[in-house]
């Protein structure tokens, strides 16, 4: 590079990437209402973007950057950013696979647990000083279910793997059946919904999978079901799931994510049938320190003329 390329930031990214950025290029962050004026000045001189997903990078702000070359996210899931426009400009668009994978893994897990065995309630139970005037109460168990994957890419597969462990049959919908796997293959999820006790969703979010979890795949889920959803909120029909949890056609809920974060509805705060976390699955050290490094190499690489590490196929 032998002049400092000018980035536009959507918001801060995470500090240490934030200041490696900064020793490289000239970076304009879109804080707050400045986003038109920093545009307004300085478009013409705006060679790439990168966001963490909050704000929307649709085809509007796009074509108000007529030099835009490279779209860089932070994070697996890019349907924040309308890949088709950028595609058709010639854009290419990066994001930060197989860094978070074993994280993403071990968390949904977690909230499995949490969520079957209600250990949420448990502690509050514990912590409102309760366990004196009696024991907590018996709940359900991961022994005798059967588990169904909603979407089985990269994490679905550390899901899955995870699984293995607990003695558990798994079953899977995805568009293709894959080969590869031994777990038995869905076309239909409504389905694979009324073949399963526990449904995990690791779909990607965008239009073809919204509300991909709807009145009727949790009517097929029933009343012992339990949902966790670690991938959208869009892909789950929130008004349908607390239909649902309220009126008892499905068992409890394990949501990472939700419809319009980070607004979540009282109706479900206020339930007692699930477990709620403010989209917390790569929140570590560690995870996000790996999806920093990607996301830098994916900028620095374009603009030494490598070309992106890791591209999304359709805009490579």
């Amino acid at each position: 590079m032998t002049e400092r390329a000018t980035i536009l930031s959507l918001g801060s990214i995470m500090p240490s990437v934030d200041t490696a950025l900064d020793k490289t290029f000239i970076v304009w962050r879109g804080l707050g209402g400045v986003l038109d004026e920093i545009i307004n000045v300085h478009a013409p001189m705006i060679r790439a973007l990168v966001t963490r997903g909050a704000m929307p990078v649709d085809t509007a702000l796009i074509d108000r950057l007529p030099c835009l070359e490279l779209i860089a996210n932070f994070g697996v899931g890019y349907d924040s950013v309308d890949v088709a426009a950028a595609a058709a400009r010639g854009i290419v668009v990066t994001n930060t696979p197989d860094v978070l994978n074993d994280e993403m893994g071990d968390f949904t897990i977690g909230l499995l647990l949490a969520t079957i065995r209600r250990l949420p309630q448990a502690d509050r139970y514990l912590r409102a000083g309760q366990w004196a005037q009696g024991a907590f109460p018996l709940g359900a168990s991961l022994r005798g279910r059967r588990i169904g994957i909603a979407g089985m890419g990269r994490i679905g597969r550390v899901v899955a793997h995870r699984l293995s462990g607990f003695d558990v049959p798994v079953a899977y919908y995805a568009r293709n059946r894959n080969s590869d796997l031994p777990y038995r293959h869905y076309r239909d999820l409504c389905a694979l919904a009324g073949d399963v006790d526990i449904l995990i969703v690791v779909l990607p979010g965008g239009a073809a999978t919204h509300h991909a979890v709807d009145a009727a795949v949790l009517a097929a889920l029933g009343r012992d079901g339990v949902l966790i959803n670690v991938a959208r909120g869009s892909v789950v029909d929130e008004v349908a799931l607390i239909d649902a949890l309220s009126a008892g056609r499905i068992l409890a809920a394990g949501l990472d994510v939700f419809a319009a974060e980070p607004l979540v509805p009282a109706t479900l705060i206020g339930m007692d049938n699930v477990v709620l976390l403010p989209h917390i699955g790569t929140a570590t050290h560690h995870t996000r320190g790996l999806m920093g490094e990607l996301l830098l190499r994916n900028v620095m690489s374009w603009f030494e003329g490598i070309g992106p590490v890791t591209p999304i196929a359709i805009t490579a």
